[in-house]
């Protein structure tokens, strides 16, 4: 029963991140894609829960093996790594440049990336 909640839970992950870059790419540089909220919303709302998600669903089924699992943490993490690369591609905008450190923002991402996917090859050796 653990394994169906935590691969609900990391399904729920990869949809956020789907919807999260759709709509960070219809948007290409303004404050707003599809979804009427601005970026930082945005990034709480969806990119925080995406973030989450797969680690707590690790977690709840730490002693269960499954490969689907696995597979579905590496794809998040993979997309969290792709997020943070287009977060460091794209031109800030003026007023938040100054204010802005995009390496320490995207070092996160990267960080949350690679822990998931390493998560996800600890779930593919159980």
């Amino acid at each position: 029963m653990a394994i169906k909640a935590a691969i609900i839970i990391t399904l729920i992950s990869i949809a956020l991140l789907i919807i999260y870059g759709a709509d960070v790419a219809v948007s290409k540089g303004s404050d707003q894609g599809f979804i009427p909220f601005d970026h930082k919303i945005r990034g709480i709302g969806l990119g925080g829960p995406a973030m989450i998600l797969p680690i707590i669903g690790f977690f709840i089924s730490r002693k269960e093996p499954s490969k689907i699992l696995a597979v579905m943490l590496i794809v998040s993490g993979i997309l969290i790594l792709i997020g943070g690369a287009a977060f460091l591609s794209m031109p800030p905008s003026e007023e938040v440049e100054n204010a802005r450190n995009a390496m320490a923002e995207a070092g996160l991402l990267f960080a949350v990336g690679a822990f998931q996917i390493s998560l996800g090859a600890i779930k593919t050796r159980k």
